[in-house]
Parts: structure tokens; sequence; C-alpha cells
């Protein structure tokens, strides 16, 4: 006997009903595909829903987590702003200090330079007076000091025997000359404008090129050349010698 083939479904019954007691009942046929189709379509809607729920999790998920990267970032660079911030006040404050430290440097270095200029001029003028012939032209005294006027004033100095005509302060010799008068002269260039000459009889002591000092010897007096002739001139000028000579008083 053989098995009768079973026949595939090709229709579905809806049956509606109501609890109304004149109510009919209603039937709809529904093909088979019509309702596959609806199962597939309510499938891919519910399949569809379920992966717009999953996806808009994923981005809140990542919309979070950037969110707290961010705040984290932020909490990071506040702590790198507060520590830059410390730093750069300690370095301005080890700035200030010395930049102080430098100031009172300075000051002191400024104090002590104004000392040295102080002393440095002194010396200068110390030096100054080893070229400014205010020495008296003889290591003794005088008998008697008489200058004569007129465009070259000269200082004649009548001394004793033994006294010895000296250079009134330090220079260079530049001439040695014979004089018609007092027999030799002695001329010495101090360098700043003076030159002072030396006038006796007496064999000079000296000669050209010589650098002598305050109290060097220029002659020797003798019994018959006490008589001493004694000019100054400033910047080619003759001045007057007590005028010079006063000014060491």
């Amino acid at each position: 006997m053989e098995e009768k083939k079973r026949k595939p479904i090709t229709n579905h019954v809806l049956i509606l009903t109501s609890d109304a007691q004149d109510a009919g009942v209603k039937q709809f046929r529904i093909r088979t595909w019509i309702v596959g189709l609806a199962v597939i379509l309510l499938c891919a809607v519910f399949g569809a829903l379920i992966g717009y729920f999953v996806y808009e999790e994923n981005i809140w998920q990542e919309a979070i987590e950037r969110s707290n990267a961010q705040v984290r970032a932020m909490e990071q660079l506040q702590e790198e702003n507060t520590r830059v911030k410390e730093e750069m006040e300690a370095k301005e404050l080890e700035l200030q200090e010395e930049i102080q430290m430098l100031k009172d440097e300075v000051q002191l270095l400024s104090t002590t330079l104004n000392e040295k200029v102080e002393s440095e001029k002194q010396l200068n003028e110390e030096l100054a007076n080893f070229y400014l012939p205010t020495g008296f032209p003889l290591n003794g005294s005088a008998a008697s000091f008489e200058v004569t006027e007129g465009e070259k004033p000269n200082a004649k100095i009548v001394t004793s025997e033994g006294v010895m005509v000296v250079a009134a302060a330090k220079g260079t010799v530049i001439a040695v000359n014979d004089d018609m008068e007092y027999g030799h002269n002695i001329w010495v260039d101090h360098g700043n404008g003076y030159v002072t000459i030396y006038r006796n009889q007496a064999d000079p002591v000296v000669k050209q090129g010589d650098v002598v000092f305050a109290g060097t010897t220029l002659y020797v007096i003798g019994e018959k050349n006490t008589e001493l002739g004694y000019q100054i001139m400033l910047n080619g000028e003759y001045v007057n010698p007590m005028d010079i000579i006063n000014i060491k008083g």
C-alpha cells in the first residue's frame, strides 16, 4: 500500500471572534507565503531594533568613554598647569634673588670702584706733584733772593759755599749749555709744560738726557760761584718763579 503524498499547506485561516452574543465569527484566509513574508519582516524589524539599541548603546558607551578621557585630560592639563605655575613662580623668585644679589654686588663694586677712583685720583695728583717744579732749587738756605722783572723773570739767589743746586722736580735734562753771564745753564723739561733753567758758574754734574728727581744735584756751590740764576717756563712762556715756588708754600 503506497503512502499518500502530503499536500503542502498553501493557506492559513485567521479566525476572529468577539465576546458579544450576536457577534459572528470572521475567517480570513492568508496565503502561506504572505505569513512567511510577515514573519520575515517582523524578524527584520525586531533585528533592526535590537541592532539599533545595541549600536546606540555602543555609541553612548564610546561617548561616555570620550567624555571621561576628556575629563582625565583636563585634569592632567590642570595638574600640568599647576606644576608649571609653581615652577615658574619658583624660578621667578630665584631670579629676583639673583638680581638682588647682583644689585648688592654692583653696589659694593660701585663703592669699591669709587674708592679706587678716588685713590687713583689722589695717586695721580701725588704723581703729578713729582713733575711740578714747586721745590726750592737749593738744598740749603739762601742769603738773598731777588726776582728781576721783565719778559723773562729771573730769580737771583745768593747762597753759601757747599750748598748744592738741585732739581725742583722730576724731569729730563734737555740741554746743558755755556752761559755768557753765569758760565753754564741746565734746562730740565718736566713733561707737563714746565721747564726749569738753572744758571751757575760751577761745572754741571748732569748731562743732556739724564733723568733727574726733586733734590737731584745739578751744581755744587763753590767759594766763587755763590749766585744762582733760576727761571721757570710754562708752555713756552716765562713765569715768575716765586709764583710756582709759593704753590708748595
